[in-house]
This record gives C-alpha cells, sequence and structure tokens, in this order.
C-alpha cells in the first residue's frame, strides 16, 4: 500500500478506491448494510450503491519533485476543496460538482475537504494554458525557442507575458513520475481531432476568465492546469478534478513581478526552496524520501495557500 493510500480515512458507506498525490477517491457502498451499519452510513444514503459518483477527498498532502512528503500541511486540503468551489461558480462551464454539504451527503468526517462528484470518463490528458513563460517551458524555450512545438518571439525570459495565451498539452504519467509535454498533434492522436479542438477552447477560455478576475485582485495567473472528462450521461465535455488553486496554477503578486528572474508564488515554493538547500541534506535524484519539513516551512507554506485564498475569494479563511 502507498504511503498515500495509508492515510485515506475510513469513511462509513463509502469505499476507498484510489489516492493520488493528494486527493483520495471513495466509491459509494453497497445499497445494503447490515442493520448494525446503518446509522454509520447514513451520511452516504443518497449515493448508496450509485455507480455513477465519487467521492473526492482533498488531504493536506504535499508533493515535490515527484515525491509525496511525509510532513503535511495542515488545511490545504481544505483550501484546495473550497478554491475550486468557488472558482466552478465563476467560470460558467460544465463541471463535475454533484454535493459539498454534509446536508447533501458529504460525510460529516471530511466535510470542507471533500465534494460528491459524478464520474467522468477521463481524457488522459492535462490540459496547460499558459499566459507568461516559466518552467518547463521556459527550458524548452531556451533550447528551440518553442513551447511543446509552438514558435514564440525571440528576447523572451523568465516571468514574461506572452502576447496570447497558449495551450500546452502534457501526457498523464502514474504517480511518482513526470507528465510529458505533448504537441496538440499528438494530443489529436491521442483523443481526436473534434476533442482536441474542443479541449484547447475550454482550457484557453477558463484562462482567460480566471487572469482577469485574478488580476482584478493583484494577482497574476502565469499558467494553469485543467483535466476533462466526457458526462456518460449527456457526453458533454465537464471540468473535473480541481481547478485554479496553487497545486494547479502558478500565481504571482502582481505588484512583484519582475520579468528576468523567478517570481515568487503562492504555492510550495517554500517547501521546494528547503529541499534543494543545504540544510535539508536531500539530494532529488537519490532514491532517499524528502526529509520531514521543519515548523517554519510547513507555516510559512501553510500562510501562502492561505493567502490565496483570501486574496482571490475575499473571504476570510477560517
Amino acid at each position: 500500500m502507498s504511503s498515500a493510500a495509508s492515510t485515506a480515512p475510513v469513511l462509513p458507506g463509502w469505499e476507498h478506491a484510489y489516492s493520488g498525490k493528494v486527493r483520495d477517491l471513495y466509491v459509494p457502498a453497497a445499497a445494503s448494510v447490515h442493520a448494525g451499519d446503518a446509522a454509520r452510513a447514513t451520511a452516504a444514503a443518497p449515493f448508496a450503491g450509485r455507480a455513477d459518483v465519487v467521492l473526492v477527498v482533498a488531504s493536506d498532502r504535499i508533493s515535490a519533485f515527484d515525491s509525496i512528503l511525509a510532513s503535511e500541511i495542515p488545511d490545504k486540503g481544505r483550501i484546495l476543496t473550497q478554491l475550486s468551489l468557488w472558482w466552478f461558480d465563476q467560470l460558467h462551464v460544465p463541471n463535475h460538482v454533484v454535493a459539498t454539504t454534509v446536508e447533501d451527503g458529504v460525510p460529516a468526517e471530511v466535510a470542507g475537504r471533500a465534494m460528491v462528484c459524478r464520474k467522468l470518463a477521463m481524457f488522459p490528458i492535462e490540459c496547460i494554458a499558459r499566459g507568461y513563460l516559466t518552467g518547463s517551458g521556459l527550458a524548452e524555450y531556451r533550447q528551440s525557442q518553442t513551447v511543446c512545438a509552438l514558435p514564440l518571439p525571440a528576447g523572451l525570459t523568465d516571468g514574461s507575458r506572452l502576447e496570447a495565451a497558449i495551450f500546452t498539452p502534457s501526457a498523464k504519467a502514474e504517480v511518482g513520475t513526470h507528465d510529458e509535454n505533448i504537441t496538440f498533434e499528438t494530443m489529436v492522436d491521442t483523443v481526436g481531432g473534434s476533442q482536441a479542438t474542443a479541449l484547447r477552447s475550454l482550457t484557453l477560455e477558463i484562462y482567460s476568465r480566471a487572469e482577469e478576475i485574478a488580476r482584478a485582485r493583484g494577482i497574476i495567473l502565469a499558467d494553469t492546469k485543467v483535466e476533462f472528462g466526457t458526462d456518460p450521461a449527456t457526453g458533454v465535455i465537464t471540468l473535473g478534478d480541481e481547478v485554479l488553486t496553487p497545486d494547479s496554477s502558478r500565481f504571482w503578486d502582481a505588484g512583484q513581478w519582475e520579468p528576468g528572474k523567478a517570481q515568487p508564488s503562492f504555492d510550495k515554493q517554500y517547501v521546494r526552496d528547503w529541499l534543494t538547500s543545504a540544510e535539508s541534506g536531500w539530494d532529488r535524484n537519490s532514491p532517499t524520501p524528502p526529509p520531514a519539513l521543519p515548523a517554519e516551512v510547513i507555516e510559512r507554506t501553510r500562510a501562502r495557500y492561505v493567502e490565496a485564498y483570501e486574496r482571490l475569494t475575499g473571504a476570510t479563511f477560517s
């Protein structure tokens, strides 16, 4: 059993199905339960025996350099879930959310960090929109002046704003390995031309809308990753997973933006910086798992997640 699966909570009325780096997935238990278990299964009663929904629980786990760390970031799962729900409301794009409250069937044990969602036939593609040049896109640009084979103007540097946002898909990878950047043509070979075109259009639409909202709040949305699936009941391409959180997006403070250097991010920057420092004593290229995080790194990382939530939504996180 992976370390992620071993930390997945036991939830009455739901059966654990899968654990990723951050999220644990559950399916409804069978409709028939023993009399002694009836009270414990009450929370899942609206979904008992249904095959068309899944419970998505965001944990406080944090990953870096394709490793799940032993340390957790308090409240991270709640922040990711609540911020995703806020963004789903802003985007006006079909999404997979069915229920978010205990009254509607979310187990009380994970209230605030869980959503009951429609089970989608997910596309094996990470849909990425980039409005600024950084990260793996910058690395490719420095070699070939392209990103996912898309040519870009000369003279760009780390943090440069692109004239127009670009769509740069990647192929999903197994837990513990890197997603692989692919060309749009390769994506067409994988999912078909019409589906690939629709996914590109939806991704850029989401980025454009979110970039405008974030900018009005003094935050730059440099890039973001979204995932889609087809709703088996309707055939509609539907937005799934999380959306526009610090785990799936690069958010920068607009007041500190300065092209030509790495930008401070509202994410796990403190974790990455500490793990690559001499203080950690960890070699990321070795098979040795990452060390536990110091309390200060945990606290500062949590503070950045909270700040991102509060600045974007205008609400106080509690």
